[in-house]
Order: structure tokens, then sequence, then C-alpha cells
């Protein structure tokens, strides 16, 4: 007795074309977003596993939005404030629109919007969230779409739900890491830092990188926290020099922070860099528009936007989430 020939699947397809399950799966729904190299492997793979569709879930795909949310779970001013989800927000929507893809921004910032979003989200009017916060944790909208099973990836880990949604984000540690370590090249000593907050990811993981740099040099009273607003940076760098005023270089966790703490050096007459160095995070508008012009780490905000669309798209095809870390580059410019 025979043994009856398993039916090829989407994954054999896959195997054979050498690409993804969700490059085959965009390529059967008759999505756009596919590049003609690929599209004729996959072809190529069907006609030669003999692969038949699933009318069941074709039609499935087919009934989908076609939109992709954009999810700032803030308050508006940070929005138009904070130059590094503006660069998120245009590049993602650049790259969906290269696929033909509609998107939709919506702002969370508070409980009614979050609410509003959540039965926005949950009614089926996207395929899929990209997710963008200051602070995700304790955050009850990111864990209400995770037990929707919303489709979603987020820029940077959301502390507390490691492992339940699709990451992609700079590799803060290494990036603090080399700063820190270009402070020490430039023959600095007392080196302060005006974190991030704590209870985000980049804050925690840029303060680590620093820590670990000084090691046993590290001293608890040189460093300050601010929000990553350039107020705050302000406010940390003035509480610093009252507590050291021999502090000679200064890391701050993003470029905002790093232009305050800029404005109290040389308010102080402190000369920059030749007194105290400074250095920032992201490489934003900001880093341009200082007196001298900033060093800092440059975030990758293109290919972190690209593959924030890759991973979703994948993810609502049907692959797992995954996490994604790109390496930051080390902009060196007059303020060290």
């Amino acid at each position: 007795m025979t043994e009856t020939a398993r039916r090829p699947t989407i994954r054999d397809v896959a195997s054979v074309a050498g690409v993804s399950s969700g490059t085959v799966s965009r390529v059967l729904n008759g999505r756009n977003w596919v590049s003609p190299e690929s599209k004729a492997a996959v072809q190529a793979a069907i006609k030669k596993t003999g692969y038949r569709v699933n009318g069941a879930a074709r039609s499935l795909a087919m009934s989908r939005s076609n939109t992709i949310a954009f999810l700032l779970t803030e308050t508006q001013a940070v929005l138009f404030e904070d130059p590094n989800f503006a660069a998120l927000v245009r590049g993602t929507s650049a790259e969906l629109g290269k696929r033909d893809i509609s998107f939709v921004l919506i702002m969370a910032g508070d409980e009614a919007e979050q609410n509003r979003a959540l039965n926005y989200v949950a009614a089926g009017h996207v395929d899929g969230v990209l997710l963008a916060f200051t602070s995700a944790h304790g955050n009850p909208l990111v864990e209400r779409l995770i037990q929707a099973n919303v489709p979603m990836v987020s820029a940077g880990q959301p502390l507390g739900f490691e492992g339940e949604l699709g990451v992609v984000a700079a590799d803060d540690l290494q990036g603090a890491i080399a700063m820190t370590k270009h402070l020490q090249s430039r023959g600095r000593t007392r080196l302060a830092t005006v974190a991030g907050p704590r209870d985000t990811p980049g804050g925690r993981a840029r303060l680590e990188g620093y820590r670990r740099t000084l090691g046993d040099d590290f001293d608890a009273a040189l460093v300050r926290h601010g929000d990553y607003t350039r107020d705050s940076g302000v406010a940390a760098m003035q509480s610093l020099l009252e507590a050291d005023p021999t502090i000679d270089a200064v890391f701050a966790a993003n470029d905002a922070m790093a232009a305050g703490a800029i404005d109290v050096l040389l308010r102080s007459g402190r000369r920059v860099p030749e007194d105290v160095a400074v250095g920032g995070f992201d490489d934003s508008a900001f880093a341009t528009s200082t007196h001298p012009a900033l060093t800092t780490m440059r975030q990758p905000f293109d290919r972190i936007s690209a593959e924030m669309v890759r991973v979703l798209l994948d993810i609502i095809d049907g692959a797992g989430t995954s996490t994604m870390m790109l390496p930051t580059e080390l902009v060196v410019r007059q303020s060290t």
C-alpha cells in the first residue's frame, strides 16, 4: 500500500525559491511589493513543487484592508517636537507608499485616544500596526493590542513585552559604548552623562553602555536623568556642574538633551569642546543646529523604517515575530 503524497505547502515553495514564506504569500495574493527576481523565483518554485492555492486562505487574505497604522502612544506635541518620531513617520509612510499600501497615523496620548485607537484597529480597519513610543512600559494599549493578536512591530523594545511583538531598533548599548570610548579618546577623565528615562529601553541601554565602558571609574554622582527634551538637558547639566565643576565631558542620551547641555556650558563661561566635550545620540536636526555642531551617534532611521515595514508585512503574511538590531554610526563634529 503506497503512502499518499503530502500536499506541497507555502514553506516548500519558499524553500525551493530561496525566499521567505511571506514573500511567497505576497506573490500568491497579487501584492505588488515583491521584486521581479523574487516573483520569478516563486513562480518557478510553484511550478516545480506543484503547489496549489488554498481557496479559503486566499479569500481571507484578499479581505484585508491594505492599510497600515502608525501608532504613536504619546501626545501630539511629542510628534512635532521629537525629530525621531517625525523621521519614522516619513520613512514608514514612504516605504508603504512604494508598495501601494495606505498609511494612517493614530495618536494615542491619553486614555480616550487609546480606547478609540484600540476600537479602530480591532475593527479590522488596518492590517497591522507600526508602534512608536517614549515608554510603553505599563501601557495598557500595547498589552490589549497584543491580546487581540494584532500584527505589530515596534521601533525599539517595549519593556515588559519581550518576544510578544516584532522589534526593529538601533543598537543603543553598542552606540553608547562607542560614544563613551570616543570621549575617552579625547583625553577626558571626568565623564558625566545625561541619561534617558529609566522606564525606556533606550534610556536603560545607553546608560548601561556608558557605565560598562567606564568600569571601575563609573561614578553615580555624575549621572542625571532627563526626558529627552532640551529643557531636561538644561536642568541636568546645571545639576551636574553644581555637583562637580571639574566635569570635562558629557554624554547625553539624545541630541535634544545634548543641545540643552551645551546651552548651559556656554552660559557658564565654559568652552565646548576645549573645556567640556559633548556627545549626543540620534544625529537629528539638533545635531547641526548647535554651536559648535554636535558629535553624535547616528541612528539609521531610513533602514529602521524599511525594516519595520518589511517585518510587519511578513508577520501579517504568517511569519513569527522577530527582533532586529541595527548598528549606529559615530559622527564626529566640533563639540568633541
